[in-house]
């Protein structure tokens, strides 16, 4: 198809553009040939006519489909050019936030200038082993395919890394170099790989500064190689340095930094060891303040200072050498400083004492006066004399800094050569992979000679590249066989051979530079006259004489001839250098001694950068003339000498290349300036590779890939069984033009711009075949809706049609009832209006006559009152008038009579003065005396008569003498109430008066009290309302709140709920960590153990030096302490001399007795944790009490009573156990059991306390002569000389055992104490053989148990008394309960008292019960545990009673009569047990477990046999009561077990046999252990074959922990198994045929995706599942266990899938979506079918679910993103995030995601606290249990067949 048919209307097309360099357009019409304008219409709206060029007529560039946009790889594209190229950069950085994209062989990297989470370890782990083009572009997958490429082709490997400052160039060296250290390892112990990283901060210190581009610009170029071995493991590096700018050590441009090692030392200055260099602030000296930007934002100098002293310590570079370089450098800062001041125009000096010059000196160590002398001049040295001149101040300043630079380059290379010893290996290098760092192609507006360097560097890289890159694809070619036609590509040898040829560029610049006089107008000249017009490469500028241009294969560029010459020489006075070999600073020689020997290809250069070789170049032993002109080399020389050699090494290697693109000059993160982007493709040669690709067949397609993606455009006819001839078939016939594409072997070649054809033939036929789909079904539905139309309209019309008819009938039924209606209506409505209207008058006449009637009364009443009134007022009046009257005659009269009063009382009172008056009163008084006197006498008389009458009378009248008194005092009462009555009327009147203004005043009050009494009533009123109201809404509120308050407590409950829930998961979680930590710790002890078995082999082959006798060979797997006793019991048989082995043995990383101790305590701390917590006070205060003891005792205690101290001390506390136990067991019984179970007089109380009493004698009995015996032993042993015969000494104990009183005993002892005091000689002298001494022995020992006693006896009366103590306080609060209880009832009614008694009643009755319940349990177990402790003092005293029988003489026993007895033959009957001789553990363990092949044991045998097997081997030595026996055969066990998966650990079948087999061993002895727990679901026979002397609880924990070890290496192996099949078999097969396309992809192929022969498929994963399954099954494996593997896989399969997934771009498609959501619902299906849905498994698929769902759900609108929030709870932030940027369209109908729904979804999930790892952690183990699984299978039922060649046990 010609190219002018594609442009048809709708077609797209790349149009240039000022500002963004290319835009799109689309077309307005079809374009014809011959038309001149093109009509266009912009995406911003606007039409255009597009002028095409009248000369070539070039059509504009077509636009790739989107569908083929953002892809990986560029190759892939269709149309192969610049804006497709930078569109799809653009694309995948911008919009898919990817910053490393495939352009052929090259990788693509942008500098994102933000951390990106894609260097973790997860991720390096996800791209090691991976091919290059199944993983998304990455740094790691380039790193993968060297190493890979290195390892399968045996041949060295070079990644090239260029690309402008501020690209990211030594980043990704840097994550490449990460990258090799982590895959491959270091083949030492000496962390090789650990040394080449740290190199990084060495070089970037010294070597990186910040430029206006870049914060951490490297300005040198470097070329690591890292070197490995044979197992391509990294044994070391070595580094050549190219071009250090040396200038920036003495200027630096505005914003920029020298490097970043001297700002370090500034910034560290303060340091103790620094205070010798006398530094200070980076803005003190003058060099480090040029640029005026000392601080970089972020970076913390002193900390980098830190790290890069660090990293020397790590390279093996000394403090004294570290502090010697800062010496240095502080020296340069300080030469810097030195100043200069004119003497005249030709010479200069330094002013005298000079700070800076004399603080140089002093760090360098040379002399002030030369050093000073030498800045000022030079020496010129002719044929015959030598001349010494001074120099200007403008030379001198420029000697300084040519000093400084050379120094600094010095101090470079000399690192730089501690760097390369430091990695350099003493082991061979078997290949290496290099990993260059060089700077990119530069222009800029002055160029000068660094960049005509760097740019010749280019040129030749360039030039290999291109070879590279066409030599790729003409192998490409003829490997396909197809025709190789010459692909026309830019060469540049022209431009090299102008700069390095013969008479070219740097040998005129040479020549130029020997010359006397030569300047660099001359040299300007000189160029202009041999290269213009006659290279097409070079040019003169126009407007400039002394600059010249040459045409670069990026672009022109422009030179600068001003100072080529100066930097080319590299001059440094040589006398300056001679002071500073003469220092006495040992290191500053040591940088100079090249310059003896010969130029070092790493020697310094004044241009600016310094151009280094690994190789130096050995001087030759000629004429001293010789050697200076050796020293004479131009840099120029040097650096081409050292380009070559790279060029060299990089043609011995296969390259691999990195092109880094600096996407803005702001720094600004992901945003992308196509203006800078476009210049750097063209600079770095990526467009050129496109070019090439473009310039043949771009575009390959396998034949199957092209059957499959175009499967559409062919006929049923058109396919045939031959794919190939297929695909040629409908090529021939969809495209005509033959030259468009070619057959190969393999592939089909296209050329650019035909796939894209093919994709708009395929998106065509699809998009018909979707228009005659919705044809069809659009037909199809409207044909049915118009059928259920139809029907529907015929429904209702016969509904309308029958409602009408019913309407009609009603109507003429109402229109009847209506008519009889009215008639009856109208006739009820006159009647009640007539009743109506004469109700009304009557009513009417009754009120008027009424009304008339009531008027005539009212009149004839108010006539009588106005009567009535009138006379009342008529009385009034003249009562009235007669009463003032009355009053004013007795007014006048009393005026009167008084004025009489007063004229009668003055003349008495004028009378009474006068002296007559008396006179005249007294004459006749005397006679009236004598009168009187007779009177009185006769008076008398009288009176005594009248007194005898009286006292006759004075009876009779005594009454009415009282009467008489009584009315008088009632008269004189009355009066004087008459009197008070008078003035009362009086104040009455005055009252009255004073009441009816009262009365007035008070009726008005009444009536504004009335007043205000209404209106309060109706403010009341109205309150009140307002409070009913009030109250009403009140009422609702507090319904609502009771309703509230309901739901409240429901939420609170619903939330305490969730809460309970949430922190039982967390208590889980937390279990489960806790778990999974302990598992994690027993791998790395697993681990570490297999690391010391490795070496300990290792030693052993390397010393092998045989010793006499035979020898043990150590176990591979020794963990346990009984192991070296038993190796110590066969050492001592078989007479064996201590092996000097003892050290090595001691380093056994964990010593098993003590960890079994440890377990047992910390189980047993576990049980009693409260009663110890109880008890610690007393045990403390008993402490005390005996330490208090033990210092009065006096201290001659030797070493031999030790071993009888701890003996005695472990006799003493088993006694003290047993006794506690006893009494604890007689407190139970006596005094919390019922009533009438512990009443003295019940039997089962008397019964059962004579058992214990009987029992407890016997004990103490049987512990006595235990302990007597043993004291006899010990004090036999221990004595200076023993004796046979103890006859004495057990006399005298016998007869200390009778002393019963404690006196006795107590006195005996004082005794013995003061004899104690005498010397031990003197004890030993008594008598001559000892006996006294061994008798005093004896009765310490009895002395020492009665006092143990005595102790016990108390302890146990203080506990009982502690007891009683709280029993008592329990009975108070229970009397205190029970007087509340009966209160409580007392105020209950009689029904409810009786009730709530028998309520508590029964409460308590319950509550007894249990109490009961567990006390018998307790007595129970402790009644059986005191019987196994009985059974065992019985067999060891019934040993030592058969050793004392033992000496009894043969007459002895002959004296005793012999009584026949009759032995019954008792039928045999197993017991569950194996029998085995102690010398046949080693063939049993050989036979059982190391020998043993599973497959058959499995088929033919019961599952779990050789379980059995062992246990009832521990059974019999248990039945035995044989410690060294149980203990020998487990440890044995345990160590074979642990051979045979070290040999086979890679055989699931294996691991997965003795993980089976160990669980139930760890089974059996759980299910027979004794313990009530694990009884449970035991027979009465299998309760008989509990294990009865030993509690093998310790080996229990040692064996789930050799369990869980098993149970990780199966899961490490079955990783290994599946992890091939996970990402072929869930993302690339297709399971559903047809559903996903494929789509190109490039020159990096991808492993097929269509199933081939040797590809997984998801049967192939179900089937291994299966497998896996089916062994579990048949070896017995635990269900549960089962299930926890069977999630273990689920996980892995799904963390791989999805790990997979976010690293790959092409799997990111809603088809993809389907497959894994289809394959996911297979292994579901397989779940239920092995009936493991409740295992977990499917939950540990859900984040692949909710991956699949995500890429097929809809993501476009809020409503979308609050959807996707809610479903992707299981998937991470970060991993939402990577699935949107990632998804593909494979088809035109899909739509990309939008950049603002992305932000969007970030916004809705800021909040979710997640990790933000990307990868999940495929390697996590899910911690494992073991849960109780009893087997309800018989021991005694167990045949051993013969073929596991075990006929030396026998059953029992």
């Amino acid at each position: 198809m010609a190219a002018s048919e594609l442009y048809t209307k709708f077609a797209r097309v790349w149009i240039p553009d000022p500002e963004e360099v290319w835009k799109s357009a689309e077309l307005l019409k079809d374009y014809k040939p011959g038309d001149k304008v093109l009509l266009l219409h912009l995406e911003e709206g606007k039409d255009l006519e597009y002028q095409l060029d009248p000369k070539t007529k070039e059509l504009p560039h077509l636009r790739n489909p989107d569908i083929l946009v953002g892809e990986n790889d560029l190759t892939a594209l269709s149309y192969l050019h610049e804006p497709a190229v930078l569109h799809n950069l653009r694309v995948r950085f911008i919009d898919s936030k990817l910053i490393y994209t495939y352009c052929g062989i090259v990788l693509v990297a942008i500098n994102p200038y933000e951390q990106l989470p894609i260097y973790g370890e997860d991720i390096i782990n996800a791209y090691s082993g991976q091919n290059m083009g199944d993983m998304d572009p990455h740094i790691f997958a380039v790193a993968e395919e060297a190493y890979k490429q290195m390892a399968r082709d045996e041949r060295n490997q070079s990644i090239i890394v260029s690309g402008e400052s501020g690209a990211g160039k030594t980043v990704s060296a840097k994550y490449a170099m990460r990258y090799f250290a982590t895959v491959s390892g270091s083949a030492s112990e000496a962390n090789v790989e650990e040394k080449v990283l740290a190199s990084n901060p060495i070089m970037e210190s010294i070597g990186n500064a910040k430029t206006t581009r870049n914060d951490n610009s490297s300005r040198f170029g470097k070329y690591i190689e890292i070197g490995f071995d044979k197992r391509y493991r990294i044994i070391g590096a070595n580094m050549r340095t190219y071009l250090l700018e040396k200038s920036r050590v003495v200027f630096q441009a505005e914003e920029e930094r020298n490097y970043h090692i001297f700002y370090q030392l500034c910034a560290s200055a303060k340091l103790p060891e620094f205070q010798m260099l006398r530094l200070g602030n980076a803005d003190d000296f003058h060099y480090t303040k040029q640029g005026g930007s000392p601080v970089i934002e972020g970076v913390d100098d002193a900390k980098e200072m830190a790290h890069t002293r660090q990293a020397c310590s790590l390279l093996g570079i000394s403090e004294s050498y570290q502090m010697g370089t800062f010496r240095i450098l502080a020296g340069i800062l300080h030469l810097g400083n030195v100043g200069f001041a004119s003497r005249d125009s030709d010479s200069c000096t330094i002013p005298p004492k000079h700070e800076p010059l004399t603080i140089f000196c002093d760090l360098m160590g040379v002399d002030y006066e030369e050093m000073c002398h030498w800045l000022c001049h030079r020496k010129l040295a002719t044929a015959t004399e030598t001349y010494i001149k001074p120099i200007s101040k403008l030379q001198a300043i420029n000697a300084r800094d040519a000093l400084a630079k050379h120094i600094y380059a010095k101090l470079f290379n000399w690192i730089v050569d501690h760097v390369n010893q430091a990695l350099h290996s003493a082991v061979k290098q078997h290949s290496f992979i290099g990993v260059l760092d060089i700077y990119g192609f530069e222009t800029f507006e002055i160029n000068s000679f660094e960049q005509f360097c760097i740019n010749y560097a280019n040129e030749k890289l360039q030039q290999q590249f291109n070879m590279h890159v066409f030599k790729l694809e003409q192998e490409e070619y003829m490997k396909e066989q197809i025709p190789w036609t010459l692909i026309d590509f830019y060469d540049n040898q022209p431009c090299i051979n102008l700069i390095e040829s013969k008479m070219g560029i740097l040998d005129l610049l040479d020549e130029e530079c020997k010359m006397p006089k030569g300047t660099d107008d001359t040299w300007a000249q000189k160029l202009y006259n041999t290269h213009l017009n006659k290279c097409a490469l070079f040019e003169k500028p126009r407007l400039s004489n002394k600059a010249f241009i040459i045409q670069h294969f990026a672009d022109k560029v422009e030179y600068q001839c001003e100072g080529f010459l100066e930097k080319n020489k590299d001059t440094v006075f040589e006398e300056q250098i001679k002071v500073l070999k003469s220092s006495k600073f040992k290191m500053l020689p040591e940088l100079f001694q090249d310059d003896e020997k010969a130029i070092s290809p790493t020697s310094a250069t004044s241009s600016g950068r310094t151009p280094l070789t690994r190789v130096p170049v050995k001087p030759t032993k000629g004429r001293p003339g010789q050697m200076a002109k050796e020293h004479k080399k131009t840099v120029g020389h040097q650096f081409r000498n050292s380009l070559h050699l790279l060029m060299e090494t990089l043609n011995a290697t296969t390259p691999h290349y990195v092109r880094c693109i600096k996407p803005n000059d702001f720094k600004f993160p992901f945003t992308f300036d196509e203006k800078r982007a476009v210049q750097q493709l063209r600079a770095c040669g990526v467009l050129e590779t496109i070019r090439i690709s473009a310039a043949g067949f771009p575009s390959r397609w396998t034949y199957q890939e092209f059957f499959s993606r175009y499967r559409v455009l062919m006929k049923q006819k058109d396919v045939l069984g031959d794919r190939k001839q297929t695909c040629k078939n409908v090529l021939e016939k969809l495209i005509l033009d033959k030259d468009k594409y070619q057959f190969g072997k393999t592939k089909i070649f296209f050329r650019a711009g035909q796939v894209a054809y093919l994709e708009k033939l395929r998106a065509d036929k699809l998009r018909a075949a979707c228009i005659r789909i919705q044809k069809t079904i659009r037909g199809w539905l409207l044909r049915k809706k118009y059928l259920r139309m139809q029907k529907a309209a015929i429904t209702v019309q016969r509904y309308v049609r029958g409602y009408q008819a019913r309407c009609y009938a009603t109507f003429l039924r109402r229109t009847k009832a209506a008519t009889t209606v009215q008639k009856y209506w109208r006739m009820y409505v006159v009647r009640r209006r007539y009743k109506v209207r004469r109700a009304a008058t009557v009513v009417l006449q009754s009120y008027l006559r009424g009304y008339l009637a009531r008027n005539r009364y009212r009149k004839i009443l108010r006539e009588h009152k106005a009567v009535i009134i009138q006379k009342r007022v008529r009385g009034w009046l003249a009562r009235k008038h007669y009463k003032r009257s009355m009053r004013a005659v007795i007014y006048l009269q009393c005026c009167f009579r008084r004025m009489m009063a007063k004229r009668e009382l003055k003349k008495l009172k004028i009378e009474a003065r006068s002296v007559e008056r008396y006179k005249k009163l007294h004459i006749g008084m005397e006679n009236k005396i004598m009168q009187l006197q007779r009177k009185v006498d006769e008076q008398n008389k009288d009176y005594k008569c009248l007194m005898e009458k009286l006292t006759n009378l004075e009876g009779a009248y005594n009454s009415e003498t009282e009467k008489l008194r009584s009315d008088l005092e009632r008269l004189q009462l009355s009066e004087e109430e008459a009197k008070i009555a008078t003035g009362r009327v009086l104040s009455l009147q005055e009252e009255i008066a004073k009441l009816r203004k009262d009365l007035e005043q008070t009726r008005s009050e009444k009536k504004s009290i009335e007043e205000r009494a209404d209106r309060y009533k109706q403010e009341t009123e109205q309150l009140v309302s307002n409070l009913k109201e009030e109250n009403t809404l009140l009422k609702q509120e507090k319904e609502i709140l009771n309703h509230r308050i309901v739901e409240q407590a429901k939420e609170m409950t619903e939330t305490m709920e969730k809460k309970l829930v949430e922190e039982t998961k967390q208590l889980e979680l937390d279990l489960n960590d806790e778990r999974l930590r302990y598992q994690n710790l027993l791998n790395e002890f697993s681990r570490l153990e297999e690391r010391y078995d490795d070496l300990k082999e290792e030693m052993t082959l390397i010393v092998n030096v045989p010793k006499p006798g035979h020898r043990r060979t150590d176990s591979t797997h020794s963990s346990n302490e009984s192991e070296y006793t038993f190796s110590s019991e066969i050492a001592e048989t078989e007479d064996i001399p201590p092996r000097t082995e003892e050290p090595s043995e001691r380093k056994v990383p964990l010593d098993m007795s003590l960890f079994l101790k440890l377990q047992k305590r910390v189980t047993e701390l576990e049980q009693e944790k409260q009663a110890m917590q109880d008890e610690l006070d007393r045990k403390e205060e008993q402490a005390l009490r005996s330490k208090a003891k033990e210092e009065e005792r006096p201290q001659m205690r030797g070493a031999e009573l030790e071993y009888e101290s701890l003996k005695r001390q472990e006799l003493e506390s088993e006694n003290k156990k047993l006794k506690n136990e006893l009494n604890e067991l007689r407190k139970s019984l006596s005094e919390k059991s019922a009533p009438e179970v512990t009443a003295p007089g019940a039997p089962a109380y008397r019964v059962l306390m004579e058992q214990l009493t009987s029992v407890s004698e016997e004990l103490d009995v049987r512990k006595e002569e235990v302990l007597i015996l043993r004291s006899q032993l010990v004090s036999q042993k221990e004595a200076i000389q023993p004796k046979n015969t103890m006859t004495d000494s057990t006399i005298l104990l016998e007869d200390v055992q009778k002393m019963k009183d404690k006196g006795e005993i107590a006195q005996a002892y004082i005794g013995l104490k003061e004899t104690n005091r005498s010397s031990a000689m003197d004890c030993h002298e008594l008598n001559e053989d000892g006996e006294l001494w061994l008798v005093y022995e004896g009765l310490k020992q009895a002395n020492r148990l009665l006092e143990s006693q005595l102790q016990s006896q108390k302890r146990s009366h203080e506990s009982e008394a502690e007891a009683l103590r709280g029993e008592i306080q329990s009975l108070k609060e229970e009397n205190n309960r029970q007087q509340q209880l009966l209160a409580q009832n007392l105020q209950l009614p009689p029904e409810a008292r009786i009730e709530a008694s028998l309520q508590h009643e029964i409460t308590r009755l319950t509550n007894e019960n249990l109490d009961l319940m567990e006390q018998l349990e307790k007595q129970d177990k402790t009644v059986r545990k005191l019987k196994k402790q009985l059974k065992v003092f019985a067999k060891k005293i019934g040993e030592l009673e058969v050793g004392q029988m033992e000496n009894i003489s043969p007459g002895q026993i002959i004296d005793e009569p012999i009584r026949p007895v009759n032995i019954p033959r008792k039928e045999k009957d197993f017991q569950g047990m194996l029998e085995y001789k102690k010398e046949d553990e080693q063939k049993l363990v050989k036979n059982l477990i190391l020998e043993l092949k599973p497959r058959g044991v499995a088929v033919n045998l019961i599952p779990g046999l050789p379980a059995y097997i062992l246990f009832m081997c521990v059974r019999h030595a248990d039945y035995l009561n044989d410690d060294q026996k149980v203990r020998s055969l487990l440890t044995s066990t345990i160590n074979s077990i642990k051979k045979v998966l070290k040999k086979r650990g890679d055989d699931f079948e294996t691991v997965s046999f003795w993980l089976s087999n160990t669980c139930r061993f760890l089974h059996c002895l759980k299910q027979y252990s004794g313990e009530e727990g694990f009884m449970k679901h035991n027979t009465s026979r299998q309760n008989e074959h509990c294990l009865t002397n030993f509690d093998l609880a310790e080996y229990r924990q040692v064996l789930s922990d050799l369990a869980i070890q098993i149970y990780q290496q199966l899961v490490r192996v079955l990783e290994n198994i599946l992890q091939p099949m996970i990402v072929s078999g869930m993302l690339e097969h297709e399971t559903i045929q047809g559903v996903s396309g494929v789509k190109p992809t490039g020159l990096r192929k991808r492993t097929s995706s269509i199933a081939d022969e040797g590809t997984y498929t998801l049967d192939s994963i179900l089937r291994q599942l299966n497998s896996f399954h089916s062994v579990m099954c048949q070896h017995g494996m635990d269900p549960e266990l089962i299930k926890q593997v069977v999630k273990q896989m689920f996980y892995i399969v799904g963390a791989v899938t999805l790990n997979n997934l976010l690293l790959r771009k092409d799997m990111c498609s809603w088809s993809k979506g389907m497959q894994i959501r289809y394959n996911v619902s297979q292994l579901e299906e397989w779940l239920r079918d092995k009936n493991l849905m409740n295992s977990g498994a499917k939950e540990t698929l859900e984040p692949l679910i909710q991956a699949a769902q995500l890429l097929q759900v809809k993501k476009k609108a809020d409503d979308d993103a609050e959807a996707i929030c809610s479903m992707c709870s299981a998937l991470t932030t970060a991993q939402i995030v990577k699935v949107l940027n990632l998804y593909t369209p494979v088809n035109e109908f899909e739509e990309r995601v939008s950049i603002s729904f992305i932000r969007t979804i970030q916004l809705r999930l800021r909040d979710r606290k997640d990790s933000p790892q990307l990868l999940m952690d495929a390697k996590h183990i899910f911690p494992v249990t073991f849960p109780f699984n009893p087997s309800s299978l018989a021991l005694e039922t167990i045949q051993i067949p013969a073929s596991l060649g075990l006929g030396f046990i026998s059953r029992v």
